[in-house]
């Protein structure tokens, strides 16, 4: 059985035809693992942040035609929205998932105390208000609430995933993280940007000493916060690895249209590795970036120790993602491309195994602080661009990690 055919059966937005001699929810291969994990979602349509995760623990994934079983059973599905385009009901009927009406029932099985293995929190998309700023009110910190909540009674934690940002504002982000720290569960976040293949294969080593640093991405003013962050998380995977580690990031500043360029004349980011990040891109506009990208925003970014970095987000010349840095001891940028490949959206197949991964071994495979600091970023970024596109100073973003 494949996906494909039981979303076509299941009213044309999804799945599968069964094989003879194969009985409703039977999977093709086992779970790799007999882990069981909760997964909580605001909406669940098609190519949504749940179907591009929850999926794959349900179905198996594939990578570059190379396929794998799921990595875990999805033992609970609390689903918090399902209008007419929802799957995640008939995916979970398919494959025997109980629906449940709680993130507690999700989390206990329906007993009094924890009973899952780990827990994957999805809060992206679905109809939620704005905040008077402008930012999506995603229910992630209510949603973690209730996780840490029966951890709390249970006297006992699970690793938890959180899809993306940890939260809309720095003020929850921080609480979700100290409540983490206080409680000890390993936990992990974010875009799946970091881990999706990069062409070339850039890993710098541990300790490099980069002497300015630039993120590419694509969006408009209007998508600004939910487009923004994926490159902020290639940016920082990358300026993580400098030499002393991370120590957090002093002050940003939000430019968009000739502001922008008026700042790359000025000096104050970095254009020829524009250039250099958007060699490594297959696929872009054919005219001068000038001219294609009339209106473009660019994130100005002061680290505690010094580095100068900046997020570029191309409205049309470039639909992609992309890194370049110039390194002490290399006489050319080090640059390369996040590729996203489509349709198959492997980089989910990515990021779903090293979720997986933490929630096999107990063990992050890479560290919340990134996100945290993105998370922050992004909040006073967008306190920059609400506030006349000036400098914002940034105490709070005192985050500091080593890789």
């Amino acid at each position: 059985m494949n996906r494909r055919d039981f979303l076509a059966r299941a009213g044309g937005i999804a799945a599968v035809g069964l094989g003879s001699g194969r009985g409703v929810g039977q999977l093709i291969d086992r779970p790799a693992s007999d882990k069981k994990v909760a997964a909580l979602v605001t909406t669940y349509h098609r190519y949504s942040h749940a179907d591009n995760l929850v999926t794959r623990f349900m179905e198996g994934y594939s990578i570059v035609g190379e396929s794998y079983p799921p990595p875990c059973r999805v033992a609970s599905l609390y689903i918090e929205q399902t209008p007419d385009t929802d799957i995640g009901r008939p995916l979970a009927r398919q494959w025997r998932i109980p629906l449940v009406k709680s993130i507690a029932e999700a989390l206990t099985l329906g007993g009094n105390e924890l009973a899952v293995d780990g827990v994957l929190l999805i809060a992206e998309h679905g109809n939620y208000p704005l905040t008077p700023k402008g930012q999506k009110l995603y229910p992630r910190r209510r949603f973690f609430e209730e996780v840490v909540k029966v951890f709390r009674a249970s006297k006992r934690t699970v690793p938890v995933f959180n899809d993306k940002h940890l939260a809309y504002c720095w003020v929850d982000a921080k609480w979700m993280y100290d409540q983490n720290k206080e409680l000890g569960f390993p936990m992990m976040a974010g875009s799946s940007v970091p881990v999706t293949r990069r062409r070339p294969a850039l890993a710098p080593d541990v300790g490099i000493e980069w002497e300015r640093a630039l993120s590419v991405g694509y969006g408009s003013a209007s998508y600004a916060e939910a487009f923004g962050y994926h490159p902020l998380e290639g940016l920082q995977v990358m300026t993580e690895r400098r030499k002393g580690g991370e120590t957090g990031v002093k002050a940003v500043h939000y430019l968009e249209g000739e502001e922008a360029w008026a700042a790359a004349r000025d000096g104050k980011w970095d254009r020829a590795l524009l250039d250099a990040a958007l060699a490594k891109v297959p696929m872009r506009g054919k005219g001068k970036v000038e001219d294609e990208d009339a209106s473009p925003i660019v994130y100005l970014i002061e680290y505690r120790d010094g580095l100068q970095a900046a997020v570029y987000l191309s409205p049309r010349h470039c639909q992609e993602f992309a890194f370049a840095g110039r390194a002490k001891g290399h006489a050319e940028p080090l640059a390369c491309w996040y590729e996203m490949p489509r349709p198959q959206r492997d980089h989910f197949s990515f990021q779903a195994r090293a979720v997986a991964q933490m929630m096999v071994t107990g063990k992050p495979t890479y560290p919340v602080e990134r996100t945290l600091l993105t998370t922050g970023l992004v909040d006073a970024l967008w306190e920059s661009r609400l506030n006349g596109h000036r400098r914002i100073e940034t105490p709070e973003l005192v985050v500091k990690y080593q890789i």
